[in-house]
């Protein structure tokens, strides 16, 4: 019997198992005590990632207050995710690659135009990703707030500049985060391709939740 190398250190039972598809947007429910696995199927894939507390989703991630906290702009393991009201939401317990981003954004239509050329408007984009996924559970656009970025490098130089480069994953890389309230998870499975930052080639994620 062959052994699935992407469950490999995961303890507890596997309760939700999914391959989001390139460019596709994807919505679960992740309680308390609960492990979220993101696996880089193929490498050099970003996930854009939003989170919401379950109880009240006016309480959700704030990059700001995570940045505060930890005294650091990346995301590594340890990182406690943060919300606007300050409480943890997810940590970070494991992860293959070194660091995440959490400044860079989420590609829209407007900005791949602003970036990249008026024809890339009609290019779908990690905001109307999560427009998608969250109007499902009744929130709109002001409910998009800054988001993380797995698996994206987006060095910051000494003058304070910063931009999106290649990728430092690889394929069959994951993060662990661990649930310490009860959230809702929204992730852009980003379809970006003016950047490097899914290597011009975007690809599919396995999602698995282990309780």
């Amino acid at each position: 019997m062959s052994v699935d190398p992407h469950l490999s250190g995961l303890s507890g039972t596997v309760v939700h198992d999914v391959v989001v598809p390139a460019r596709a947007p994807w919505l679960h429910h992740v309680a308390a005590g609960q492990t979220l696995r993101i696996v880089d199927l193929e490498g050099n894939q970003a996930v854009d990632f939003l989170l919401y507390a379950a109880a009240d989703d006016a309480e959700r991630y704030s990059a700001q207050d995570t940045v505060a906290a930890q005294g650091n702009l990346f995301l590594r393991e340890g990182t406690v995710l943060r919300s606007n009201e300050g409480r943890p939401m997810m940590t970070i317990v494991a992860t293959s690659v070194d660091y995440h981003d959490t400044i860079g954004g989420a590609c829209s239509c407007e900005s791949n135009t602003l970036r990249y050329g008026h024809h890339t408007k009609a290019e779908h984009a990690c905001v109307e990703n999560f427009l998608e996924a969250n109007l499902s559970e009744g929130r709109g656009k002001r409910d998009i707030v800054s988001n993380i970025n797995f698996f994206m490098n987006v060095p910051v130089e000494e003058d304070g500049s910063l931009g999106i480069v290649d990728g430092i994953s690889a394929p069959g890389l994951t993060v662990d985060l661990r649930a310490e309230m009860d959230v809702i998870v929204v992730v852009s499975n980003c379809p970006q391709i003016n950047n490097p930052c899914n290597g011009f080639n975007p690809t599919p994620v396995r999602m698995i939740v282990t309780a």
